[in-house]
């Protein structure tokens, strides 16, 4: 099935469901995606504002971490990009690829976050090589839709918060003694932080919890003075790779927002260029929801 085209305000045509159905396991790869995110590949104009800055990206092989790596190199940064699986070594190849267009620096790593030693690798890995980190992108997620309660086992339940939660402590505590005055942290939360899917049970709570750990720990480094800023997205639905793995109506996925279709990863790239820049110098512990019209309130 191909899917439509939706025309918007400002005369940008968006895929807009129904999509084709196509069974993926998880985590999913862009590859094999019908129609292909748009990661602003062609789209995306940089103007310098992140010019010489160092950023680390966890999930950034591909969906909303890809268009950022994207962004931040257009805008002048160099990037090593976290993926997990040789399953994503192909769109990891491809990011690198296209950042190095850019004439930036790609470093790919791939390793599994939920383990605290590969966490202190990837940092260690960016000192080595920069000395520095100026942005930390927290974007690494697993989610599963679950039927009922009684499926949610403690394995699966265990693996969400590690991914989700754990992996981004773990991150934040490596990365905070190396950042300097000036420097960022953004964490990727969801709209089901406002509006908990129950399909998606253990996912919604650790995204609400990634929130409470974004003010909170803004509120902690502003007391210790580190003149680090810790912010956070909220992205409504987007169109990435674990939605086809994980989701089981994927062909309709987004058709219930108020713009009747998901987004494209380019557009919560913005977002992110904002957050890391030091025109939102005076955001801090904040949540920029990205949500297409949903209710954040």
């Amino acid at each position: 099935m191909e899917n439509n085209k939706k025309t918007d305000q400002h005369g940008e045509n968006y895929s807009q469901p129904p999509f084709a159905k196509q069974a993926q396991t998880p985590p999913g790869t862009e590859q094999m995606m019908r129609p292909k995110p748009d990661h602003g590949e062609d789209s995306y104009q940089g103007s310098g504002v992140l010019a010489n800055r160092k950023a680390i990206i966890t999930g950034g092989d591909s969906g909303i971490g890809k268009a950022v790596a994207i962004a931040f190199a257009r805008e002048g940064a160099d990037l090593l990009l976290v993926y997990l699986s040789e399953e994503e070594e192909q769109d990891a190849l491809e990011t690198k690829y296209l950042i190095e267009q850019e004439n930036r620096q790609a470093i790919l790593m791939r390793g599994d976050l939920k383990q605290e030693t590969f966490c202190k690798q990837v940092i260690d890995e960016a000192i080595a090589e920069w000395g520095k980190i100026d942005i930390l992108i927290n974007n690494a997620a697993y989610q599963m839709t679950y039927e009922s309660f009684a499926e949610i086992s403690s394995a699966e339940w265990n693996k969400t918060f590690d991914t989700n939660v754990h992996a981004m402590f773990f991150m934040c505590q490596y990365a905070i003694p190396h950042m300097v005055p000036g420097s960022t942290i953004i964490n990727t939360s969801s709209i089901n932080a406002y509006e908990p899917n129950p399909g998606l049970l253990p996912y919604a709570l650790t995204k609400g919890t990634i929130q409470h750990f974004t003010y909170a720990l803004n509120l902690q480094l502003s007391k210790e003075q580190k003149g680090i800023r810790v912010n956070c997205v909220a992205p409504g639905p987007v169109w990435t790779p674990l939605i086809p793995s994980t989701i089981p109506d994927h062909d309709t996925f987004g058709a219930d927002n108020p713009m009747e279709r998901p987004a494209q990863p380019a557009e919560l790239a913005p977002s992110y260029v904002f957050l890391a820049s030091v025109g939102s110098s005076y955001i801090a512990g904040a949540t920029i929801p990205v949500t297409g019209g949903r209710n954040t309130l």
